[in-house]
């Protein structure tokens, strides 16, 4: 494999992930077809709305960094200064922070126990608000050693953790461990749709028979039995529009215009288009107005440079 590509796919998915959330932002809670509507000839914009400028992040890409940013200072998984920055974020007054995500980090409940309490009294928490930052982790575990099975366990299970800091549902878990997977084996220069099995198969037995559903072939958005804020239609049209696409813009065009989480769809589409297609592929209409601020952390705004260097050194595992 050449390792010029590699690092253009690595970049390609963090990027990616940034640029559609970005992109998707301002359609978020449309009727499907919002973006063809919007954009008749095929050629999208940044065009802003709902309250996002053009080009800005929202809260998907805000945790991603979040997480990247821990991995690099803590040198691995550190669970509880992960939590500690989203706290830290959450308290900053973003514009855009999910219901129950906001509710685990600021309840006051410590970190280990936060979205198992949560969960406790809901009883549900599968939405997709740990699949929209598994980016940057995706980046970081995926040079996991050892053989395929080994690699594969390795980045799940690291997945499983991270997820399970705001999300106290297996489903949760499952499905951000599964976009960890399939971002691994893209950014090894292969087809992550050919990987799909074996990543069900690494899906705990309770969760399986429900994942192996949204991610058939022959699934589609129409066949989704929940809004696409839970995790497992969300997932399943990031694969789908990865399946039926064949560029890194197609994609977007497709998960946007399914409606509804328009944001967090397009930025779990982006992650893992950006690591099958690269950074080439993005077109710069899209990475030039893209920002990233970061509430709570001093005015902090990250643009397309600083995500690249972060996407970088994810992949080199230095700080």
């Amino acid at each position: 494999m050449d390792q010029g590509s590699r690092r253009d796919r690595v970049v390609g998915a963090v990027v990616g992930s940034a640029v559609g959330d970005a992109l998707g932002a301002p359609f978020e809670f449309g009727p499907a077809g919002v973006y063809t509507t919007r954009f008749p000839q095929g050629v999208g914009a940044m065009c802003g709305g709902g309250g996002w400028d053009p080009g800005e992040a929202t809260d998907d890409t805000q945790m991603a960094v979040l997480v990247g940013e821990s991995l690099l200072k803590r040198g691995g998984l550190d669970l509880a200064d992960m939590f500690g920055r989203f706290r830290r974020w959450a308290a900053g007054e973003p514009k855009d922070i999910g219901l129950q995500t906001e509710y685990v980090l600021t309840s006051g409940d410590p970190w280990d126990v936060a979205a198992a309490l949560h969960f406790q009294v809901e009883g549900r928490a599968a939405g997709n608000g740990s699949l929209m930052r598994a980016a940057t982790s995706a980046v970081y575990f995926a040079r996991a050693d050892g053989p395929e099975p080994a690699a594969r366990a390795a980045t799940m299970d690291a997945a499983h953790r991270i997820a399970a800091l705001t999300h106290g549902d297996r489903a949760a878990w499952e499905g951000t461990a599964v976009l960890h997977d399939l971002i691994r084996v893209a950014l090894n220069g292969d087809d992550p749709l050919t990987a799909v099995p074996g990543a069900l198969a690494a899906v705990h037995d309770d969760q399986r028979e429900r994942w192996a559903t949204v991610l058939a072939p022959d699934w589609h958005p129409g066949l989704a039995t929940e809004f696409n804020g839970a995790v497992w239609p969300c997932l399943g049209t990031a694969v789908w529009a990865l399946r039926t696409t064949r560029t890194f813009e197609a994609a977007l065009a497709a998960a946007i215009d399914v409606g509804g989480d328009t944001d967090t769809v397009a930025a779990v589409t982006g992650g893992l288009a950006g690591a099958v297609h690269g950074r080439g592929a993005i077109p710069s209409r899209w990475t030039e107005p893209l920002h990233v601020p970061l509430p709570g952390f001093g005015g902090r705004v990250l643009r397309t440079e600083q995500l690249t260097s972060l996407a970088r050194r994810l992949d080199s595992h230095s700080s």
